[in-house]
């Protein structure tokens, strides 16, 4: 029996060395030089992780970077890191909650009021589940926090995107994605597990770039997501010890640093090639097939309608204006 199980333990650890060598081997790494000088961008949850060297890259270019953090504390201080670093003075910080439409109605009217234009808008932000939690809005928290506050602060800020084309809209989903499932008549009921909220609301990410890009083909706009890669940032500790560990695990076997999982978002942000873009996922800088599930159009489609309702904010595709409907 003992030898049983150090054969079976021997085994998955060169099981696990050898897929780590082959992820390696393969991983597209691009790198992009691109100037942003003149460019206006906004990364939410800009203040650690992905966010973080996401606004140091950009910062690094040339451009100008809008920090939209829930932590006033934190947020000033990746600031003053980020000009440290890059000498790039014109970067701010502006307060953002995306667990609060009213925060998130607040910030666009800021921007709208301070920025000349919106070249690219960076959907990063993100949380771990729900914990059975429903925000002061009457939506689940971990959905609000992935989705529907991103939905909401780019139906806000598309008017100026427009005004700014070519212009770019990047959401930061997952690899997880693939195994989501979204019923519109159940998606603002608590589930048991967080993973489930998780997974679904990075599907969300999805349909939303998929359907944004064909109600506002021929805008001057487009909208991609994204997986960064299997990076161990702060969000994995949100969860339970199990997922916390099997995620780390994976971490470990497709390993990659921060500053290379940031590669595919700096690469939507600025490479030519994807300026015409729209509506695809991307993964080492490449264009991936979307699963049914992803480019459903009757999904992608109700999932919009529910989502305008749910946030109280209507668009027209093709008359360039929206409504507010609820207060």
């Amino acid at each position: 029996m003992i030898m049983y199980f150090l054969f079976i333990t021997i085994l998955l650890m060169f099981t696990f060395l050898w897929f780590r060598y082959i992820y390696k081997y393969f991983k597209n790494n691009c790198t992009c030089a691109v100037s942003l000088v003149g460019k206006v961008v906004i990364i939410t949850g800009a203040n650690s992780g992905i966010g973080y060297h996401a606004a140091l890259e950009i910062a690094a270019k040339g451009g100008r970077v809008i920090l939209a953090c829930r932590n006033e504390d934190k947020g000033l201080a990746a600031r003053d890191r980020i000009i440290t670093a890059t000498g790039n003075s014109n970067v701010v910080y502006k307060h953002l909650d995306l667990s609060s439409l009213d925060s998130v109605r607040r910030f666009a009217n800021d921007v709208i009021a301070t920025e000349d234009r919106l070249d690219v808008l960076i959907n990063n932000a993100g949380m771990y589940g729900s914990r059975g939690k429903y925000t002061e809005d009457g939506i689940l928290e971990g959905f609000q926090v992935n989705h529907f506050g991103h939905f909401l602060l780019t139906l806000l800020l598309l008017e100026l995107l427009k005004k700014s084309k070519p212009s770019r809209i990047i959401n930061v989903s997952s690899i997880l994605h693939y195994y989501g499932s979204i019923r519109t008549e159940n998606i603002n009921k608590i589930v048991t597990n967080d993973l489930f909220t998780y997974i679904n609301s990075k599907l969300c990410n999805v349909l939303f770039s998929v359907e944004f890009a064909r109600r506002f083909q021929g805008s001057g706009v487009v909208c991609n997501s994204l997986h960064p890669g299997m990076l161990d940032t702060e969000i994995s500790a949100q969860a339970n010890f199990f997922v916390k560990w099997v995620f780390k695990l994976a971490c470990w076997v497709c390993y990659r640093t921060i500053e290379e999982g940031v590669q595919t978002i700096i690469h939507l942000a600025v490479s030519k090639e994807c300026e015409n873009i729209s509506g695809k996922f991307y993964m080492d800088c490449t264009p991936r097939y979307l699963l049914p599930n992803a480019r459903n159009p009757f999904v992608a489609s109700s999932l919009w309608d529910l989502s305008e309702d749910l946030v109280g904010y209507k668009t027209y595709a093709n008359m360039s204006q929206a409504v507010k409907i609820t207060d």
